[in-house]
């Protein structure tokens, strides 16, 4: 009998052993209630407590990745979108916490929606496309401000994904082609005028300098060649200088005759033609002949 009273103490002995050794992680702080009251906070490590009479609740300090789920929301120029973001916390101060509400988690999930849908809903829909770095900030601060009473700290909150509705897809498709058609014909309005400028100072050199625009006919001609074409192109310039110098030819040789024939003969005129009458140059008729 005196065994069994002996076994049943080292149990009980053993018992209350394992219900007051409690472990403690390094990323966690223990918040030790004594008859319902806070006691205190217990460090990592190997904590000893008094069983019925004391509870410990453990506390992780890690930070906390919290997604928040997909809201259906109303831009600011009445836009529909559904925004998704990712919130990243962690505890501060254990006892509030443990003691100020009753589930932190839950309570930063439901604030982090509401809070989600008021800062969407006060930008427009581009704002809310090119200003995501503003919005998470704006997110990051209502947060804050509301769970600093909680012990909790936000740290970081994103945007992760923005759905638009397919015809705001097709809208946006066309704006960004008309924008990009836009861009491309003043880009080739500004190369005309560019190339209207050198132009315009291409031909004042060449009128400046005639032999250039002979070079150029030239040079054009050998760009032509290159792919042994058939077809011979002679440029107007060229065909009206032909024709000058062939004018200046016919000239030249024309001069060169006449000079080789000797002066032009005297024409004879035949007995009994009467001569014509010379006038003087005040219009009086000359003297008959003695």
């Amino acid at each position: 009998m005196s065994a069994w009273i002996v076994f049943g103490i080292i149990a009980l002995v053993v018992l209350l052993l394992g219900l007051s050794v409690k472990v403690v992680k390094q990323y966690e702080q223990g918040v030790l209630f004594r008859l319902g009251r806070v006691h205190g906070v217990r460090m990592p490590g190997l904590q000893l407590i008094i069983p019925v009479v004391d509870v410990l609740h453990r506390v992780t300090l890690r930070i906390i990745t919290l997604p928040i789920q997909s809201q259906g929301i109303i831009t600011k120029d009445n836009v529909s979108v559904d925004v998704s973001a990712v919130a990243y916390f962690k505890v501060v101060d254990a006892v509030k916490s443990v003691v100020a509400i009753e589930n932190v988690y839950h309570a930063i999930d439901q604030i982090a929606q509401t809070t989600l849908r008021k800062v969407v809903g006060q930008h427009t829909l581009d704002q809310t496309l090119s200003e995501t770095d503003q919005i998470n900030i704006g997110i990051r601060e209502i947060l804050d401000v509301t769970t600093v009473e909680w012990g909790v700290e936000v740290t970081l909150v994103e945007l992760k994904d923005i759905q638009l509705p397919d015809s705001m897809k097709r809208a946006m498709a066309r704006q960004a082609e008309a924008e990009r058609e836009k861009r491309a014909k003043i880009i080739n309005a500004e190369g005309e005028s560019l190339a209207a400028a050198a132009l315009g100072d291409a031909s004042d050199t060449m009128m400046a300098h005639p032999l250039a625009l002979q070079l150029r006919n030239l040079q054009t001609l050998v760009e032509l060649g290159v792919d042994k074409n058939t077809t011979v192109v002679f440029p107007a310039p060229l065909m009206s200088t032909i024709g000058e110098l062939g004018s200046f030819l016919a000239r030249e040789s024309a001069a060169a005759a006449s000079t080789m024939d000797g002066p032009a003969p005297i024409p004879m005129q035949p007995l009994g033609t009467p001569q014509a009458k010379e006038i003087p140059a005040n219009g009086e008729p000359l003297p008959a002949p003695r």
